[in-house]
């Protein structure tokens, strides 16, 4: 595929595996600056390895991972830490810590890597938590809230330091219908205040149309991508059945709720 000088991030020929057995082979992709970017395909496929991948929990066994153009494992630790202050993540579950308050949550990316004093965090908590829809909730611990809105904490503490790219993992994962669009308006309208690029694993096609921009199909049979392009595009033009087939069920889920 053509690669472009200017991609956000760019996925070099990457090899994911364990010892010898191979998930994926030949991952060659980029993502461009402001893409929502949604990483699918069947279960079983390795799309959550990807993700580990990217976020430099897993080494590739070939290839790498560029961020602005700079190798993310070639690097050294200080330059690893510098470009993971720059991402913002969520996990499936939050990931909020249950014995913390939802201020105290979102604090902690200021707490670790920022010198504002307290009323100054104090602030940016409030106003990190107001634009999720949680003003008034900061002294709530997440056992007191409902699963949605413990989403939207974790999307809180996942902006608190603005970041240049937001990764998640499954963000609708577990909630109704009506809450997992909501989610979705909201990463869109945060991508748009803060400039991020967003990088998603999710099975939810309802979200993948409504929201996505880009992707790459990860195929488990032939281990290796088989599409790249904007969903809709490759669910209506794409020369592999297979991809058709897993977006056109989702686009007629999508019309029978519609309906």
């Amino acid at each position: 595929m053509t690669h472009q000088d200017n991609a956000h991030i760019a996925v070099r020929d990457v090899t994911m595996a364990y010892g010898d057995f191979v998930i994926q082979r030949g991952l060659d992709f980029d993502i461009n600056r402001g893409d929502i970017f949604v990483i699918m395909g069947g279960s079983g496929c390795g799309k959550s390895t990807l993700l580990k991948h990217m976020l430099g929990l897993i080494t590739p066994a070939q290839g790498d991972i560029l961020f602005n153009g700079d190798s993310f494992f070639q690097a050294a630790s200080s330059e690893r830490d510098a470009m993971r202050r720059r991402w913002g993540i969520t996990y499936q579950s939050g990931g909020l810590f249950s014995a913390m308050t939802l201020a105290e949550n979102v604090s902690l990316p200021l707490q670790l890597y920022t010198s504002f004093d307290s009323r100054e965090m104090a602030d940016i908590v409030d106003y990190k938590l107001s634009l999720v829809g949680l003003g008034g909730y900061q002294n709530y611990f997440p056992s007191e809230i409902s699963g949605g809105m413990r989403k939207r904490a974790a999307l809180a503490r996942a902006i608190a330091l603005d970041p240049e790219i937001l990764f998640f993992d499954e963000p609708s994962a577990g909630l109704d219908p009506i809450s997992s669009r909501l989610l979705d308006e909201l990463i869109v309208q945060l991508k748009d205040s803060i400039g991020a690029t967003v990088v998603m694993v999710t099975h939810e096609l309802a979200s993948i149309f409504d929201i996505a921009t880009n992707s790459v199909y990860l195929d488990a049979n032939t281990r290796t991508m088989i599409a790249y392009g904007n969903p809709t595009d490759l669910r209506d033009h794409s020369d592999q059945p297979v991809v058709r087939q897993f977006l056109s069920r989702g686009s007629e889920a999508i019309e029978d709720s519609a309906a």
